[in-house]
């Protein structure tokens, strides 16, 4: 699945995502791939997730950040030469 992470707190281990449904999800710490546990301002990031059901609730794991893509450079036009 997909979403963005809402907040994460270092201290407390654990934050939000809004999966692309709309549903808010708990993800704890440990839940984050190797070496993709979020550091400092991560809020608004894309992520991807799996779902699993505990407890009778339902939370992120295996969540892994989206690689930002940046947007390509207008091209500059040349004036013609004389």
């Amino acid at each position: 699945m997909r979403g963005q992470m809402l907040w994460f707190n270092e201290t407390k281990n654990h934050g939000f995502i809004m999966t692309d449904e709309g549903e808010r999800l708990r993800v704890a710490g440990e839940s984050f791939a190797a070496g993709q546990r979020p550091q400092r301002r991560c809020a608004h990031k894309v992520v991807t997730f799996w779902i699993d059901v505990r407890d009778g609730g339902r939370r992120a794991e295996n969540v892994v950040f989206e690689s930002e893509v940046a947007p390509r450079r207008a091209r500059t036009r040349r004036r013609g030469f004389r």
